[in-house]
């Protein structure tokens, strides 16, 4: 693993600049953060709002069930049209809708005598819109920045400090002020978000591609229905063995790891450390997936998915101390690496995923990445209780953490995954065009007609070598 390793030999490649120097960039961030606080307070406000009006813990799991419903089921969709209408159209569209669909939510609760069937609907909106916001991300990243591996991590580290703070905000508006008005709050955040975006219609929405990336020219998607665009996105995800492999593993370990940690996870550690303990412990892994994030940005090994997964057998500890019964400060510790190593890989793979798919089917792709990441996770977790009352909750989380290692050692060991290298996508090496981003496709914007092929991308430290075997040859 090296370190910032974008240099040229002899100095004739200089890395990429800063996402902060873009200001396209600095408005994506203030967007994207104003969205995650939304959604890290959306979570309390609604569970608490829900316990409130009497409806229970049933009513809280149909409440966030009608949420993430949609979000499955529309999903793919949102990432066709998002490349169809580009990203920031339905990004400003889904923040517009969740804003009245917040102040909705305010309305009632202040009005009184609010119905479960009623939350229910305007979480399934909520949920529906969310749907529309996410696959844009992954395309919006290449747009507005040079350097995609330093605005992923900057992106988790936001990530990662929304969801330390905005739970506790929603629970300090709850409970020293109103109900509705954290709806309110929520709902200022998600216009924030939109306010961010809108500046950013001029990103070109690039024109698809018939099959992967290494095949034929662009061919214009526009009047193609929505079923064909769906099958150009599923075309460009399984043609790819690293994506669709690494994507089987993870939903195999949403299933086993994801799902059971955390139900079972936060029962046994408030049984073993107390509330406050376990909320120490929870904020430690908050610190970590901050310290990951940073890592991710100074840290660009050769082959990312490799260091991804090896960061990430640091996160197969975490059902393991509450499942041996670690103390406190270990299993503080123990949740602070598992976060840095989670949120490590999570800059890798979003990278890897950026800069290896062409940018006019990325948001389709990603659609699939996040369809097959989190469809299992509710089953996952459906499941840990049932399974845990019949064999115990530490039994299943050792098994988790047992799963944990052997799906991550089976990544290494796909080729394809294991030889994936790391792509620099600079906007000096593509036409002076000031809106695609430099990662707009793996071959140049503007490509001379009598030459269709891609043009191969060359590693930085064999150019000067490269040019002087030319000059020879001359």
């Amino acid at each position: 693993m090296t370190t910032d390793d974008t240099v040229a030999a002899g100095g004739t490649a200089a890395p990429p600049s800063s996402p902060w120097r873009s200001p396209r960039f600095r408005l994506f961030f203030t967007a994207r953060s104003a969205s995650l606080l939304a959604d890290g307070m959306l979570m309390v406000s609604v569970t608490t709002s829900v316990l409130g009006a009497g409806f229970g813990a049933t009513g809280v799991g149909y409440a966030l069930a009608a949420w993430m419903a949609p979000i499955v089921v529309l999903i793919l969709f949102g990432g066709v049209l998002a490349d169809r209408f580009t990203p920031q159209v339905m990004m400003v569209g889904a923040d517009a809708v969740r804003v009245v669909t917040m102040l909705v939510m305010a309305a009632l609760f202040a009005g009184g005598g609010v119905r479960l069937w009623q939350i229910m609907a305007l979480m399934g909106v909520s949920g529906a819109a969310t749907a529309m916001f996410q696959p844009g991300l992954a395309s919006i990243v290449p747009r507005v920045a040079e350097d995609i591996q330093r605005a992923n991590a900057l992106l988790r580290i936001s990530e990662s400090m929304a969801t330390l703070i905005g739970p506790g905000l929603a629970g300090f508006l709850v409970a020293y002020w109103d109900l509705a008005g954290s709806f309110v709050v929520i709902a200022a955040a998600y216009a924030v978000s939109a306010g961010g975006l809108l500046p950013l219609r001029r990103l070109a929405a690039g024109r698809a591609e018939k099959g992967s990336a290494g095949e034929g020219d662009a061919v214009d998607e526009t009047d193609d229905p929505m079923w064909r665009r769906l099958a150009t996105g599923w075309h460009e995800f399984r043609s790819r063995t690293w994506l669709w492999g690494v994507i089987s593993l993870w939903a195999v370990y949403g299933l086993f790891v994801f799902g059971p940690s955390l139900p079972l996870g936060a029962a046994l550690l408030t049984e073993q450390h107390g509330a406050t303990g376990y909320g120490w412990i929870a904020s430690a892994d908050g610190l970590g997936t901050i310290i990951g994030g940073l890592l991710g940005m100074r840290v660009r090994p050769r082959r990312p998915l490799v260091a991804g997964v090896c960061a990430m057998f640091f996160f197969a500890l975490n059902p393991l101390a509450p499942a041996l019964g670690w103390n406190f400060t270990l299993t503080a510790v123990t949740g602070m690496v598992a976060g840095c190593g989670f949120a490590f890989w999570g800059v890798m793979w979003a990278t890897s995923v950026q800069s290896h798919i062409p940018l006019a089917v990325l948001s389709r792709v990603s659609a699939y990445d996040i369809a097959g990441s989190i469809m299992v996770i509710p089953l996952g977790r459906a499941l840990a209780g049932p399974v845990a009352e019949s064999f115990g909750a530490d039994r299943v989380l050792l098994f988790s953490s047992a799963v944990s290692f052997v799906l991550l050692g089976a990544m290494l060991c796909v080729p394809a995954i294991r030889g994936l290298t790391r792509l620099d996508h600079p906007k000096r090496d593509a036409a002076p065009d000031p809106d695609p981003g430099p990662a707009q496709m793996r071959k140049p914007v503007r490509e001379p007609e009598r030459e269709p092929e891609r043009e191969p991308v060359r590693e930085p430290g064999r150019v000067a070598d490269e040019e002087a075997s030319t000059a020879a040859e001359a």
